[in-house]
């Protein structure tokens, strides 16, 4: 996070979420796998920018794995729908359980009263544009800037 214009941040992803926050003097950037949106870090983020910014807080969500190629155990699918509602719970294409990571990364912020959220609806397992470890079995990254201006 920073309050300094000019400054960039930059987050790392391949089919993680990576989230921009912003508010009218500040601007954060989040990682948010799964194990990450459990531990709370888009809260913590948000509740971090509000600590330090002013003005309502908006969020662009950057291409990430959507449910439809995102296989996921059905004892850590239990987890996150505890935490976050029967609205991450889903299928992938072959009728498996699966994780809508977007929806839990949405279900976060409403949690913390962030309405305004830019979702990109990229899913980097289905696009040849971007990196996925789950498709492609092999590890690159590509990177979400944020800047102040």
């Amino acid at each position: 996070m920073t309050r300094t214009p000019g400054r960039p941040l930059v987050v790392l992803t391949a089919d993680c979420a990576p989230l921009v926050l912003a508010c009218d003097d500040a601007v954060a950037v989040a990682h948010a796998g799964w194990g990450g949106l459990l531990g709370g870090v888009v809260e913590a983020a948000v509740t971090r920018l509000r600590a330090v910014g002013h003005g309502p807080v908006r969020a662009a969500l950057g291409p990430c794995i959507h449910p439809d190629r995102y296989e996921f155990g059905a004892d850590d699918l239990a987890r996150v729908v505890a935490a976050y509602g029967p609205q991450v719970a889903a299928t992938t294409r072959d009728g498996r359980p699966a994780l809508d990571l977007p929806a839990g990364v949405r279900a976060a912020l409403t949690r913390v009263a962030v309405t305004d959220v830019h979702d990109v609806d990229v899913c980097t397992a289905a696009s040849p544009d971007h990196f996925s470890y789950r498709r492609d079995g092999v590890t690159g990254r590509q990177a979400l800037v944020a800047v102040l201006t």
